[in-house]
């Protein structure tokens, strides 16, 4: 494809050429020209790849409705933001190795294992006595959950080729609108009626099925290390520098969550975990957005992290300043999940393919203004559902920035660089999610955020339970960060593949 600007070699990386290792893997089956993603050639894998997805978002989107009444069951509500970052810290390693794991061997061990591992962390978490057991399964399902996500990319880098790329990708978005929809509803009604440890102990059942659909077609198409690749065990120095991210992570977000002087040294060290490690794991030039790969996967930070530390609190602010009930406030996200769909869908047409980076950086400007006229609903007179319609532009322009990264990212990775690079990819989608969050969680409580009523209160009083300088705090500087992005988006393409470091 033809890069929309001129190579800039001083952005360009030397790659050495890989020594030929055999036995190889196919890069680009050969299936009839006509072929799709339901078509006989690839029908089971890809039901089974995405219905794994669709229990993983499942998965994500209903325990956040059983997760306040395990805690408050387990007597651990002290505790409870250890439960989602503990699985963030796990999937952080889970991700590196995996990428380690699936170029050297293949996919399916790691998809495999990481199932398994997920499928163990939730009956961990489902049966759990105590708070902190239960913290330990979510951590044991991070750590599959980042296991499996890397492996699928490989899948797709090594099963699929790049006229059906984008199509899967838009099928793996796709799988996230029904979860998101039904998952908090279902999750709810299991959790009253039969308890929240049947929301964990449910789904590990569901997983045979997909596991039977696609399990021998990776075999089939995907086993074994890509042409390239270097054998036997995984990089020592790339293991290390997992190590450091995944626990870097875990205690800036400690320190984000106890807001006393003290807190400071563990932010510290967190920090100096995290620079080296991200600088080591991430392709060289990520941070200056050099051509190509590299802004790729800054990219998809850029867009992860504003977006999401975005809508983290609009339904908190629709509660406590326009007097909403949670059910309504989240109701007015749900158009969001058909239109980061339609966005998915819209990337993957092969008439757009010229014109990807446009679609990006079109999609960026539409998440900034989304995210610049969320706190429009702090004046009165402004109408509350300006935030749905805001909302499902913004998620149609995630739609056609997530997927497409995807799909940039496994063109521009050699075969047997797909799981670093798809770790990579990951790695800065959950990292920028944490920065964000505390960059804008500290904000809000700086201006009085922490002044929260109850909905009850809110709703009485005609809301006012936080200053609404505290929400502007928030959205403003998360619509300059998506601005940002759009001009990223002009970078991502490059004749030449950057090393990854």
């Amino acid at each position: 494809m033809t890069a929309l600007e001129p190579r800039d070699d001083a952005d360009v990386v030397a790659t050495p050429t890989p020594t030929p290792i055999t036995p190889t893997v196919p890069t680009a089956p050969t299936t009839a020209p006509g072929a799709g993603v339901l078509s006989r050639s690839y029908r089971s894998l890809s039901v089974g790849i995405v219905s794994v997805v669709l229990l993983i978002a499942f998965e994500a989107t209903a325990v956040g409705t059983a997760m306040p009444v395990a805690a408050r069951e387990l007597d651990g509500v002290s505790l409870y933001a250890f439960a989602f970052s503990g699985y963030f810290t796990t999937s952080l390693f889970g991700m590196v190795f995996s990428g380690q794991w699936a170029d050297r061997r293949g996919p399916l061990g790691p998809l495999g294992a990481g199932i398994a591992a997920f499928a163990v962390g939730l009956l961990l978490a489902g049966t759990a006595g105590s708070m902190w057991m239960f913290i330990a399964g979510r951590a044991v399902q991070g750590l599959g959950g980042g296991l499996v996500i890397v492996a699928l990319y490989v899948v797709v880098s090594r099963a699929y080729p790049d006229r059906l790329r984008p199509a899967i990708m838009a099928a793996f978005a796709a799988s996230w609108v029904v979860p998101s929809v039904v998952g908090p509803l279902a999750s709810g009604a299991v959790t009253e009626h039969l308890g929240w440890r049947w929301v964990f102990i449910g789904i590990p059942v569901l997983v045979v099925f997909p596991l039977a659909l696609a399990l021998p077609q990776i075999r089939r198409r995907a086993s074994g290390p890509a042409e390239g690749a270097a054998r036997g065990a995984v990089d020592g120095r790339r293991i290390r520098l997992a190590l450091g991210i995944s626990l870097g992570a875990g205690l800036l977000q400690y320190a984000a969550q106890d807001l006393r002087w003290i807190s400071l040294l563990p932010g510290a060290v967190g920090v100096a975990l995290l620079v080296p490690a991200v600088l080591g794991l991430l392709p060289r030039g990520t941070y200056r957005a050099a051509r190509g790969l590299p802004s790729v996967v800054l990219l998809r930070g850029i867009a992860a992290g504003s977006f999401i530390a975005a809508e983290s609190f609009v339904p908190l602010m629709l509660v406590t300043q326009r007097g909403l009930s949670p059910m309504m406030a989240g109701l007015s996200l749900a158009v969001g999940g058909a239109t980061w769909a339609f966005g998915s869908f819209l990337q993957s047409r092969p008439r757009f393919e010229p014109y990807r980076e446009r679609l990006m950086a079109g999609g960026m400007v539409l998440v900034t203004a989304a995210v610049a006229t969320a706190p429009s609903v702090l004046i009165q007179a402004v109408p509350v559902w300006i935030v749905a319609v805001a909302w499902g532009f913004g998620c149609l322009g995630m739609g056609l920035v997530i997927s497409s990264t995807s799909v940039l990212l496994l063109e521009l990775s050699a075969p047997e660089e797909a799981g670093a690079n798809s770790a990579a990819l990951q790695i800065s989608d959950g990292l920028s999610n944490v920065v964000l969050l505390a960059v804008g969680g500290a904000a809000f409580a700086a201006l009085g955020g922490g002044a929260v009523g109850s909905a009850h209160e809110v709703a009485s009083a005609g809301g006012g339970g936080s200053h609404p300088a505290a929400f502007v705090a928030v959205f403003l500087p998360m619509a300059a960060v998506a601005l940002v992005g759009a001009w990223v988006a002009t970078r991502v393409r490059s004749a030449p593949r950057p090393q990854a470091c």
